[in-house]
């Protein structure tokens, strides 16, 4: 294989959010949560157009970023809200070069909710399903997520699904931490072609996340909403050596910074052909994209 310059080819973000005045107007007041935890800066926080976040992926080195159509626990529940299906569409059809689109998934509307997962893929060309199990209480094995499982094999795309412990975004609706990593064996071994990516690194259990990814052929790490600099040790040293075709970039922005993540993942030094296959390779094959 010939060396691999960093100059050769641009990142993938794989998770990001579409933060559009459109976006932003059915979600409910988190500024305590953005602007003071996550220490997002004001002017994010207050919104981006489409073309700023392609200014800011430019600046970074990001060709391509994959937007979710949240579902961010029940919808009439008033701590909780859905992105629409058509405006994440509005936006990869506006920049079909650079945006991909991803379907939330919202348990409790049942069969309704498959159906809907199946039009975005098949009428409107999302390319994977994404799944918060926290904002419903359910963790990742639970029975209610097993139709969505199903309708992911049969239409032949990823779902990411977070794992790691749930943060505080609502002081009056605190979730419990369901997603520990060990709840992906039995859906793995369930269902061994779906196709599982464990979000947001899995901390605290982020050895117990690399351990699912290593067993399970179709289970994969995302890298997103912790920032690189704060990675542990083990984790690194998997994207570096013998997990290098199991972990996916993505910055969950605006949590993290686009060229601030960048930035960071630089002053990992990973080697060369990992860093490749971490930034880019990985989401392509496992997304089928690579064509």
């Amino acid at each position: 294989m010939p060396p691999v310059s960093q100059q050769d080819y641009r990142a993938i973000d794989a998770v990001v959010n579409i933060w559009t005045d459109e976006a932003l107007a059915g979600r409910p007041d988190r500024d305590d949560f953005y602007t003071g935890k996550m220490k997002v800066d004001r002017a994010t926080f207050e919104g981006i157009s489409l073309d700023e976040m392609l200014r800011r992926m430019d600046a970074a080195g990001i060709e391509k970023s994959f937007l979710i159509a949240a579902k961010v626990g029940p919808a009439l529940h008033r701590s909780c809200y859905h992105v629409p299906y058509k405006l994440v569409a509005e936006a990869v059809q506006a920049h079909p070069d650079r945006f991909l689109g991803l379907a939330g998934i919202d348990p409790t509307e049942g069969m309704a909710g498959v159906r809907a997962l199946e039009s975005a893929v098949r009428d409107d060309g999302f390319i994977g399903a994404h799944l918060y199990p926290h904002w419903f209480e359910l963790a990742p094995d639970h029975a209610r997520y097993y139709p969505f499982y199903a309708k992911c094999i049969e239409l032949d795309v990823p779902i990411q699904l977070q794992v790691g412990q749930s943060m505080v975004y609502d002081k009056t609706y605190p979730r419990r931490s369901v997603g520990r990593p060990i709840t992906l064996d039995s859906v793995a071994c369930d269902l061994p072609e779906l196709k599982l990516i464990g979000i947001h690194v899995g901390i605290p259990w982020t050895d117990e996340m690399i351990a699912m990814a290593w067993k399970h052929d179709n289970v994969f790490i995302g890298s997103d909403a912790h920032a690189p600099k704060y990675w542990p040790e083990s984790f690194v040293k998997y994207i570096n050596s013998y997990g290098q075709d199991k972990v996916i970039f993505g910055t969950d922005f605006p949590v993290l910074d686009f060229e601030r993540t960048m930035r960071e993942i630089d002053d990992l030094n990973l080697r060369p052909v990992p860093r490749r296959k971490f930034l880019r390779d990985n989401v392509l094959r496992i997304y089928g994209l690579e064509g």
